[in-house]
C-alpha cells in the first residue's frame, strides 16, 4: 500500500521561502508520477505541479512558476516543493499525491498525502 508523507510546512513572512518534502513508500515509483496540489480555505484543490519519477521531467502551474521547483531523490523515495519569493495568496494546505499519468487534475492521482500548512503572512 502507498504511504506519502508530507512535511516542512509552517508560517513565513512574504518573500521568504520554504522547502516541502513528501516521502514516499510501498512500492516501485519508477513508472509513476508525483504531482503537487494545494488547497486554500474555500477553494478547490489546485495544481501546482508534477515531476516524473523515471526521468526528472517537470511541469509546473503559471501561478507559481519562477517561484516554485520540483525535484526528487529516487534513492531515497524522496519529493521535494521548493518554494521561493512565498505570497500570501499561497496560503493553503500542500498535497503530494502519485498517479500514472502528467496530469493537472486531481482525479487522476491515486494515493495522497495527509497535507501540510503553509501560510504566508503579509
Amino acid at each position: 500500500q502507498v504511504q506519502l508523507v508530507e512535511s516542512g510546512g509552517g508560517l513565513v513572512q512574504a518573500g521568504g521561502s520554504l522547502r516541502l518534502s513528501c516521502a514516499a513508500s510501498g512500492r516501485t515509483f519508477s513508472s509513476y508520477v508525483l504531482g503537487w496540489f494545494r488547497q486554500a480555505p474555500g477553494k478547490e484543490r489546485e495544481f501546482v505541479g508534477t515531476i516524473r519519477w523515471s526521468s526528472g521531467s517537470t511541469r509546473i502551474a503559471d501561478s507559481v512558476k519562477g517561484r516554485f521547483t520540483i525535484s526528487k531523490d529516487n534513492a531515497k523515495n524522496m519529493g521535494y516543493l521548493q518554494m521561493n519569493s512565498l505570497k500570501p495568496e499561497d496560503t493553503a494546505v500542500y498535497y503530494c499525491a502519485i498517479g500514472r499519468y502528467e496530469s493537472n487534475w486531481p482525479r487522476s492521482f491515486d494515493s495522497w498525502g495527509q497535507g501540510t500548512q503553509v501560510t504566508v503572512s503579509s
